[in-house]
């Protein structure tokens, strides 16, 4: 990754500690002394917008999260850490967050969960469907009958599905064009290739899912005022589980060409 200038940088960085739970005081003092070396409460002040007596408070914040290292001089001298050790750290301490949220979440979800899921839900936003069909993919344990548009077959989802065909799950693709078709059959050479029933690049349908037979899940790429949409970022989709699903129900009728031909 690059930036175009030095500002886009230092404000990225700031912009990305402060997620990672910095004081913007703080975040703002790693940075300058980052790009310093080493400094001291007066040199950061001079390069960063932060108080000279607020600089004291932000180094303790760092120095608490093993950011920098203090010289016991007069003045005092800060010291960063490298960007390589900066990343590991913050690679480490996320990754630990994450687990103990996914652990907690385990321990909060009903002993037993539903199959079947009453109604229809909506997602949006091209990231998140993507999330979801990836998160379907991961479940299949049988078929996956997937219908989409060349922009969409991202490669998180060619890696879902071909993890999905080295379990053994049937990967049956189309709507995709001859160029993404042959690198399908590169990665995933176990899926079948079949022709849609529509012709999806003159309607602004974005995917049409099947896994299992009991799970669905349909979108479109509309933002526009004719149904058009305004950015290959627009997208909305609605999916569905259980065999009883009205969702379900409806698709898996339309899929039964598909489902029927084994």
């Amino acid at each position: 990754m690059s930036f175009d200038t030095p500002e886009e940088a230092r404000d990225v960085a700031i912009e990305r500690l402060e997620q990672f739970g910095l004081s913007t005081y703080a975040a703002r003092t790693f940075v300058a002394l980052a790009g310093l070396g080493t400094g001291t409460a007066k040199d950061v002040s001079r390069v960063a917008d932060v108080p000279r007596t607020r600089v004291y408070d932000a180094v303790d914040e760092l120095q608490s999260h093993g950011l920098v290292d203090v010289q016991q001089s007069t003045p005092k001298e800060f010291w960063a850490i490298s960007a390589a050790t900066t990343g590991r750290k913050v690679e480490r301490e996320w990754q630990y967050r994450a687990d103990e949220l996914q652990a907690a979440l385990d321990e909060l979800q009903p002993v037993e969960q539903s199959a079947e899921q009453r109604g229809v839900w909506t997602v949006s936003g091209r990231k998140t469907v993507t999330e979801r069909v990836v998160e379907f993919c991961e479940k299949a344990e049988d078929r996956i009958v997937y219908m989409t548009v060349e922009e969409l077959l991202t490669g998180d989802v060619v890696d879902a599905l071909k993890a999905a065909a080295d379990r053994g799950v049937t990967i049956e693709l189309a709507g995709v064009s001859p160029d993404v078709q042959e690198r399908i059959q590169e990665e995933v050479p176990s899926a079948d290739l079949f022709e849609s029933l529509w012709m999806w690049s003159d309607t602004p349908a974005g995917r049409l899912m099947m896994v299992d037979g009991d799970t669905t899940l349909v979108s479109v790429l509309v933002d526009g005022e004719n149904g058009q949409p305004t950015t290959p970022e627009s997208e909305t989709a609605i999916w569905g589980s259980g065999e009883t699903n009205s969702l379900v129900v409806v698709l898996r009728a339309i899929f039964t060409w598909r489902l029927d031909d084994d």
